[in-house]
Order: C-alpha cells, then structure tokens, then sequence
C-alpha cells in the first residue's frame, strides 16, 4: 500500500495523540490501585470503550473481513454473542466481583474455592497471554507495517517499544484512555473503508448480485465446515462466558470501575459496540469479496480483503486514517494484554511473597514485569516464523480447549454455594486433560 505525505501525517499526529494522553494521565500515581485499577474511578464510557479496544486487534480486522470474504455473515455471530456475555458481566459476575473488592480473577477463585483454584488460573493465563495474545499482536503489527513498505522486523520492534512505554509508566488509565481514543480511530477507519467499497461497486444491490444467496444468513447448516448452528449455539456461549466473564482481559475494566452501576453501563455499552464489527468489519470483507467477483479487485486470499480493499479504494488520507486503525486496534489490544499480564505477576507472585511491599515497590515490580513481557514479545517473534501455520493455529486452539472449565467453575461458583473447592478444583484438572488430550488427537 503506497501512502502519500498527507497519509503518514495522519499515522505520525495518531501516534502523538496517544503518547500525549498517556503522559498526561501518568501523572501522580502514587498507589498501586491508580497503576493497576486506574484509582477505581472509571466512568462507564471509558471503561466501556477500552473493553470494546482492547479486543478488537488488528488480527481481529483482518479474520472478520477474511471470514467476511469466504462466507459471510455466520461469524459475526460470536460478535453477537458477546453482547449477551457482556451483560452477564455486568449483571451476574460484577457484583460479586466488586463486592469482594479483588484486584486479579484467580484472587477471586481463592476467595471463592482456594488456594490451589487460584494457581491454576495464575498459570494457565499468564502462559496463555504470552504464547498467544502478545506474540500474536505484535506479529499482526509488523505484517502491518510491512504492507505499508516498514521491514518486518523494523515493524515488530516499533510497535513492542512504543506501546511498551505508555503501559509500563501510565498503567492502566493510560491504557483505558488511549483505547478511548483508539476506539474513534478504529470505527472512523472501518466506516470509510465501508463507504468508499460501496461506492466503488455502485452501492449495496450491486453487492448482492455479486455473491451467494447465503452469504448474508447468519445460520448455516450442522454440516457447515465452519459454523455449524450446533457449534454457535452451544459452544460459542461457553468460550463467550470464559473471555468476556472471567478473563484478567476485559474484566480488569470492571474492577476498576467507580461502582457497580457505572460497571453495568460500561458493559452495556462494549455490548452495543460489539454490534458494530458485523457493518464495519464483516461487511467491508463481503464488499471485497463482491468486488472481485465483478472482476474489478484481484483477490487471491480471503484473508487479503481488508488490506487489498483499503489500497484500492481509499483516497489519500483515508489510507492514513485506515492504517492508523489497524495501528490502533493492535496498540490497544497489545497495551491491555501487557497491562492485565504484569497485574497478574504482580499480585500473584510478587505480593505473596513480599506481603510487607509499599504501593512504590508494587508499582515499579508491575514496571518490570512489563518491560520483561515486552521482551519476551520481542523474542518470540523470530521462533513464530519458524512454526508453521497449523501448529500455530493449535497454538491458538489452545485457548479454546482450556475454556470450558474454567467458564464452569466460575458459572457454578456465583450460582451454586454448594459447589466447593475440592469440585473446582477436580473440575479444572480432569477439563485440562480433556481439552489437551481432544486437542493432540
């Protein structure tokens, strides 16, 4: 994608913008709340709106598009679902979360069942979000620079250091308030990729002559290879409850919410923004897709119609708006996964073992292990271009097999008192081996 002066202006004043917000919140954190839980005083836009950032990455953008390009609509489904998990949050699983006044999810799994529950869940997502969600991220950032003529490598490390350096000094306000911003970028970005599409085929009716029928039903058979309504409606919502009800991920937004009502809100709001990737980022794929079946965009991949869309019909400018959404969406995604990583070191090892630490030492612990997770990213970059593609995709299964314990412990947990440790604690073990054990055969 060529990119004009005007173009790399946008990109460079985006940049800016996000480095300004996260200097000016940084200022006088003296506690360990205001780095990790930003004070607890989000309001519910903010925490609302970094729920919606820090999810959609740019490997997000591209999947949903490619989906999009390949066979619709069906995969907007688990956009839809979000919504419903997210009220779930909010009204089920925050109060007690609040209540409890916890700072991480395995803290709430000692309170809740024990000790050993509470270890489980440290390692399991401490080892998830390194292998998966931080080498992922910066990987899809440096595939991004590269399609704008930035070297790989030169890439990766742009994107690692920069976002690195906001999170490690501003916490998680500078995370929550830079998403803020990162969310406008995001949306603005899509919805013009999505006008000038439309445009450039000659409107939505040339859009549907130009594919299936199906390609715009959610609902497809149980023989479909990839979205069997069977596997929507009963799996979806298990893997739904894990990552938006008890993943460090999203919920650290709601623990640092000012109260449960401003809680309630922020989720109701991630749940009406998580409407928007089926028109802004399904859509835009389908666009594509239709496009070259009237043979006027060459689409070798599916996975290609976000990238291939954007070069071919955005004007200068709009190019520079749509590479600094792709920018924004890995930069918010990468900061939180930093963010919610480091808190977890920090409260689950550091603190334990050094229960007389002062806010000061918590604070600069939390800095460290950011840096060091920053420099893990970094290195697992080159062992990515060595794996192939279908062990890393098994990579990235991994967290869909280890979900559904974990989504029951905690469903049964705020639901059912008789539910007890030695149960929980059964219950992630004997799931553990299951889901590995389904995901070797």
């Amino acid at each position: 994608m060529s990119l004009g002066l005007f173009d790399i202006s946008i990109i460079a004043l985006y940049f800016a913008v996000i480095f300004v917000i996260s200097f000016y919140v940084q200022r006088g954190q003296k506690e360990a709340q205001d780095y990790f839980l930003a004070g607890r005083n989000l309001t519910w836009f903010a925490a609302g709106a970094s729920i919606f950032a820090s999810n959609i990455g740019s490997e997000h953008l591209i999947g949903l598009a490619g989906s999009g390009a390949s066979s619709g609509v069906p995969v907007a489904q688990f956009e839809i679902i979000a919504g419903f998990a997210l009220i779930l949050l909010g009204w089920l699983f925050a109060p007690f979360y609040l209540k409890t006044a916890v700072v991480t999810m395995p803290e709430f799994l000692e309170k809740r069942y024990s000790k050993q529950a509470r270890n489980y869940l440290t390692f399991i997502s401490v080892i998830a979000y390194v292998l998966t969600k931080i080498s992922v991220t910066i990987y899809a950032g440096a595939v991004v620079f590269e399609t704008i003529g930035v070297p790989f490598w030169i890439g990766a490390f742009i994107v690692v250091v920069a976002t690195g350096i906001y999170t490690m000094f501003g916490g998680l306000k500078a995370v929550v308030y830079t998403d803020l911003i990162q969310m406008f970028v995001m949306i603005a970005g899509a919805i013009f990729i999505t006008y000038f599409g439309l445009d450039r085929i000659g409107g939505w009716s040339e859009v549907k002559a130009n594919i299936p029928v199906d390609y715009l039903s959610l609902w497809r058979g149980i023989d479909h290879a990839e979205f069997p309504w069977t596997g929507v409606l009963f799996g979806a919502p298990i893997l739904g409850i894990w990552y938006w009800c008890t993943d460090q991920f999203v919920v650290q937004r709601v623990l640092a919410a000012k109260n449960l009502s401003q809680a309630r809100k922020a989720t109701l709001f991630a749940g009406y923004l998580k409407m928007l990737p089926l028109f802004i980022f399904v859509i835009p794929g389908i666009i594509a897709f239709a496009l070259s079946q009237a043979g006027l965009l060459d689409l070798a991949k599916a996975d290609q119609a976000l990238p291939i869309l954007a070069s071919a019909v955005l004007p200068a400018g709009a190019k520079g708006l749509f590479v600094a959404g792709l920018l924004a969406a890995l930069m918010s995604s990468l900061s939180s996964v930093f963010n919610s990583c480091s808190t977890l070191i920090t409260y689950e090892y550091f603190k334990p073992r050094n229960p007389e630490a002062n806010e000061k030492k918590l604070i600069n612990f939390g800095r460290i292990s950011t840096g060091v997770l920053v420099v893990l990213g970094l290195a697992w970059i080159p062992l990515m271009k060595l794996i192939s593609a279908q062990l890393f995709t098994y990579i990235q299964s991994v967290q869909a097999y280890i979900a559904p314990p974990i989504a029951a412990i905690f469903l049964m947990g705020v639901t059912w008192k008789k539910i007890n440790a030695k149960g929980a604690v059964a219950a992630l073990y004997a799931g553990f081996v299951l889901g590995i054990g389904r995901l070797t055969l």
